[in-house]
């Protein structure tokens, strides 16, 4: 299993887009998930973009905040999530592609500091239990305070950014300052600038790991639950998504083996075990 965090910076360069695309593009093993966890403090995008508001907000982290409590955190996680599966418009009959919901209200975050934590011990947990991939949404500011255990707590760490000007400056001292602290960060670069990704590796000093196309009429279907044109899965968007996905996975178990050898899968086709 792995836990794979990202997270952004002003400027909004499309976090949420880009786990979503992830999610739906993740190479999964038989019997296995992937898992999306919408952890922004400043609120969720999905149940009121990709889903147009069809499920309402009975879902979501708000609703672990007594389980943090009472000590049932672990069964009231898995109520929480919803599934994704086909929301790229493949017929795909098994529940393997899940959300959980952020919150509806950014006031709602200050109550969430046992959340945070619950949530930091659960995905470690599922290895254990299911072997199963997540993937956090921390958006612009939740890779740092109460939140930011989940960046500590993950096997990797991947700043959004766009190659403009505009967001390589904001993202300078955001990835600089995640890079002391979780020791190893990755760049998903969104390719919506002129700057490619050497110069973009110079600046932020940090690897560019995957790029993905800035395309958005097809990043509208996920950010707004607009229409999906025909073959939507064959895409721009979502042909280079599948090509990241597996950019994480093989950056992923590399890391892993690099900190505990025992740990590294026996083939590339994903990341069985946590080394920490």
């Amino acid at each position: 299993m792995a836990v794979i965090a990202l997270a952004g910076c002003s400027g909004a360069p499309g976090v949420t887009t880009s786990v979503l695309a992830l999610l739906l593009s993740w190479p999964l093993e038989p019997g296995r998930r992937m898992i999306l966890a919408e952890c922004d403090p400043d609120g969720g995008a999905v149940l009121h973009g990709l889903l147009q508001g069809t499920l309402g907000d009975r879902y979501g982290l708000r609703n672990l905040s007594v389980a943090a409590r009472t000590g049932e955190f672990g069964p009231a996680f898995w109520r929480q999530l919803i599934d994704l599966t086909g929301q790229d418009g493949t017929p795909q009959p098994a529940r393997d592609r899940l959300l959980l919901p952020g919150i509806t209200d950014f006031a709602q975050a200050a109550s969430l500091g046992s959340v945070w934590k619950g949530l930091a011990v659960t995905f470690r947990g599922i290895e254990a239990e299911h072997g199963h991939d997540v993937l956090v949404d921390l958006g612009r500011r939740g890779a740092f305070g109460p939140s930011g255990i989940l960046a500590d707590q993950a096997d990797s760490v991947l700043v959004v950014v766009r190659n403009t000007l505009r967001s390589l400056q904001a993202a300078q001292s955001r990835v600089s300052a995640l890079a002391e602290r979780v020791g190893d960060v990755g760049l998903v670069v969104v390719d919506a600038g002129p700057y490619p990704a050497g110069e973009v590796q110079r600046v932020l000093q940090a690897p560019v790991v995957a790029t993905l196309p800035y395309a958005p009429k097809d990043a509208a279907v996920l950010s707004e639950g607009a229409e999906q044109p025909k073959h939507f899965t064959k895409t721009p968007l979502m042909k280079a998504a599948r090509t990241a996905a597996a950019l994480l996975v093989q950056r992923t178990a590399v890391r892993r083996a690099r900190l505990d050898p025992r740990s590294a899968p026996a083939t590339g086709a994903g990341v069985i075990s946590r080394a920490r």
